[in-house]
């Protein structure tokens, strides 16, 4: 995270030290313990919610994907038959050839 090293600690230890002075340098040194664990811990949250949103978005992605390379079968409802083309009524049958009509 931070890449300090001895000699940079210690000179930030010792500007705290004639800053703060004795008394008070514990006290602020151990706000800013609780107030980094406290960021650790909200970032961690936050990153944990990103991460279950990936995921869900991921999740919809594949379905949808799966769902657009293998359209569904539609089937008939059960007890239901299948149905013939429906066409016009047939033409009525011409007399035949020994027949006459009476009119």
């Amino acid at each position: 995270m931070l890449n300090i090293g001895m000699p940079e600690l210690l000179v930030i230890l010792t500007v705290g030290l004639i800053v703060l002075g004795p008394k008070r340098l514990p006290e602020v040194a151990r706000f800013l313990g609780k107030a980094m664990a406290e960021f650790r811990r909200a970032t961690a949250g936050l990153t944990d919610e990103l991460e279950n949103a990936r995921a869900m978005i991921e999740e919809e992605a594949r379905k949808a994907t799966r769902a657009a390379q293998n359209p569904p079968k539609i089937t008939p409802a059960a007890g239901a038959e299948p149905k013939a083309p429906t066409s016009a009524a047939p033409p009525p049958e011409p007399p035949a050839s020994g027949e006459s009509s009476s009119t």
